[in-house]
């Protein structure tokens, strides 16, 4: 039975993946294609590039992104809670005290850690 629900997902899927297979192999196969050392350049706004394509950079980026990731998919929890709130009560109101206190918690452990600061 359950098979039965997830199959046309599953067709589904799978013909789009064919099909984009498809489409990527027909445009290799009769497009273009002329590499030289100046397309294969990394593009800098119309600069000569100085130093290497990747650079490392700081912590800082990757620190305030999963931040950003973590709360934002925290506060999309909130969505299920809202559509239900007065179904919940009391208790309902008690869990998500909780579980914004603990969100609240989370945020100021950031900014006295300096997380936050942007220098």
């Amino acid at each position: 039975m359950l098979v039965e629900q997830y199959l046309p997902i599953a067709i589904m899927v799978a013909l789009a993946t064919v099909l984009a297979l498809i489409v990527v192999n027909i445009s290799r196969i009769f497009g273009p294609h002329r590499p030289t050392a100046k397309k294969l350049a990394p593009y800098e706004s119309g600069m000569t590039p100085i130093g290497p394509a990747v650079r490392r950079l700081p912590v800082k980026f990757y620190l305030v992104a999963v931040l950003f990731i973590l709360f934002d998919v925290e506060i999309i929890f909130l969505l299920p809670y809202a559509v239900i709130m007065r179904k919940l009560g009391v208790y309902g109101l008690f869990i998500i005290g909780e579980f914004v206190f603990l969100l609240a918690v989370g945020l100021i452990y950031a900014w006295k850690k300096g997380a936050l600061e942007w220098e």
